[in-house]
């Protein structure tokens, strides 16, 4: 029996995260929805990640197994296509092991945060970006960054019980401005709930000059979301899940 994999990109502003749930608009829940309606029967879908009530992504994967072996990948993403809202958009589909599960299998996630940081606010950009209207100081942001590189225990950056492992393994932050459009390149393994959008607001605090390298440095070995609170967390709009690697 054939297994899929879709690369799925959404729109996350009307939805409540991606995981299904009952009673609330997910991408899961209209994902499974759209097969229903192409197959006939409920279809389970897993997720290589999960993304936050008005979180974007370009690059979702989502695994499932077809009932009909007559769907090639390109009918089967047409037929998606064709049953999702207009919000979410498949854009590949290929063929994978039976026991492929994208969770388990990713080697890599890749997230942008963008901000648009002008005094004047950009309307056609503001489900997308952060409107930041004050001067950041892009340069120290990214010596800021490299704090943030390798193996640490995240627990001040993230929306996590005490009791759950909180160490994670960040590769690579990129920071990149062009124009008005600053963005946030985050590059890892696996994420803790809101732990890059923790990032990218305590990253505005040093931008700002309000927090020095070494005070980053303190609230992330003080493994304590109080002491991160100042920084508050960057809004879900400007998120992307965009890429996942296997």
């Amino acid at each position: 029996m054939k297994r899929f994999l879709a690369i799925v990109a959404y729109d996350g502003t009307n939805f409540f995260g991606s995981q299904g749930q009952p009673n609330v608009r997910t991408v899961q829940g209209e994902f499974e929805k759209a097969l229903e309606r192409i197959f006939g029967r409920r279809i389970i879908t897993q997720f290589a990640g999960r993304t936050d009530t008005g979180v974007h992504a370009w690059g979702q994967a989502v695994a499932f197994t077809p009932l009909h072996e007559r769907f090639d990948t390109k009918t089967m993403r047409n037929a998606l296509n064709a049953n999702l809202p207009e919000d979410i958009y498949v854009r590949n589909v290929m063929e994978v092991d039976q026991d492929f599960n994208p969770r388990f299998r990713a080697v890599k996630r890749i997230y942008h945060y963008y901000l648009w940081n002008s005094e004047v606010s950009n309307l056609f950009f503001r489900r997308y970006t952060w409107w930041f209207p004050y001067h950041l100081d892009v340069t120290t942001m990214r010596e800021a960054s490299r704090i943030f590189e390798g193996e640490h225990d995240f627990a001040s950056f993230a929306k996590q019980p005490n009791n759950k492992n909180t160490t994670r393994t960040v590769y690579r932050i990129r920071i990149v401005k062009r124009g008005n459009i600053l963005l946030v390149r985050v590059e890892g393994k696996a994420f803790l709930r809101r732990m890059v959008r923790n990032m990218v607001a305590a990253l505005v605090k040093i931008g700002l000059n309000q927090w020095s390298l070494r005070d980053l440095k303190e609230v992330l070995e003080s493994r304590d979301r109080m002491a991160a609170s100042g920084a508050g967390s960057a809004p879900a709009c400007g998120l992307v899940l965009y890429s996942v690697i296997f």
